[in-house]
C-alpha cells in the first residue's frame, strides 16, 4: 500500500524523531500507567494538504486524560502527486488512520484494556476514536462522504468522529500538514 518512498515507518512528535511503532506503543502504555483510574481516549486521524507536485498527509495518534494531559505523535506519508479529487484524497485519508489503527492488534489492545480494567469501580475508562476531517454541514463540500466514511471508521472498531468534534484530523494533524 504504501511505498517506502513516501514513508519510512517511524512516527514523530515535537521532542521525538523517527520513532518506531512498538516505541509509539509504549509511550502509550507509560502514559496510561501513571494514572490508571483515568479516563483516556486513544485517538486517530489523517489530515492532506496538496502542494504543486505532491500531496502530503499527516496520521495523529493522541491519547487524552480528560483534564490531565495529551501524548500525541503522527506520521508523514508525502505522494508524489497533486491528488485534487476530494473523494480520493478523503478516502486515502480514512485509509491512513486504517493502517495505523491496524497496527494496534487485539493483543496490545487488550495491554491498554488491562490498565483500566482494574480501576472501572474508580471511574476509569478507555475509549478509541477515529476522527475524520469531514463535515456535515450544509455549505461543506465534503457531507456527501460523511456515511460512508463514519461506517469505514465503525467496521473497525472505533467510534467516529466529524467536525467539529474530530480535532485529532482537523488540528493536530492539519498543524503538520502545512
Amino acid at each position: 500500500m504504501i511505498n517506502d518512498n513516501v514513508f519510512n515507518g517511524t512516527f514523530q512528535n515535537l521532542s521525538q524523531k523517527n520513532m518506531p511503532f512498538e516505541q509509539v506503543f509504549l509511550n502509550i502504555l507509560q502514559f496510561m500507567e501513571k494514572d490508571p483510574t483515568g479516563n483516556f481516549k486513544l485517538m486517530f486521524g489523517t489530515d492532506s494538504q496538496v502542494y504543486s507536485r505532491e500531496t502530503k498527509f499527516i496520521t495523529g495518534i493522541v491519547i487524552q486524560q480528560e483534564r490531565k494531559g495529551v501524548w500525541a505523535c503522527f506520521r508523514k506519508v508525502i505522494l508524489p502527486r497533486k491528488m485534487e479529487n476530494l473523494h480520493e484524497r478523503i478516502s486515502y485519508e480514512t485509509t491512513l488512520t486504517e493502517e495505523v489503527v491496524s497496527l494496534f492488534t487485539e493483543d496490545k489492545k487488550e495491554q491498554l484494556i488491562q490498565i483500566v480494567l482494574p480501576n472501572i469501580y474508580k471511574g476509569a475508562s478507555l475509549t478509541i476514536e477515529g476522527h475524520i476531517d469531514i463535515g456535515s454541514g450544509e455549505r461543506n463540500k465534503t457531507r456527501i462522504f460523511v456515511k460512508e466514511m463514519i461506517s469505514r471508521m465503525n467496521s473497525i472498531g472505533l467510534k467516529a468522529k466529524i467536525k467539529p468534534d474530530s480535532f485529532v484530523a482537523s488540528c493536530y494533524a492539519n498543524r503538520f500538514t502545512k
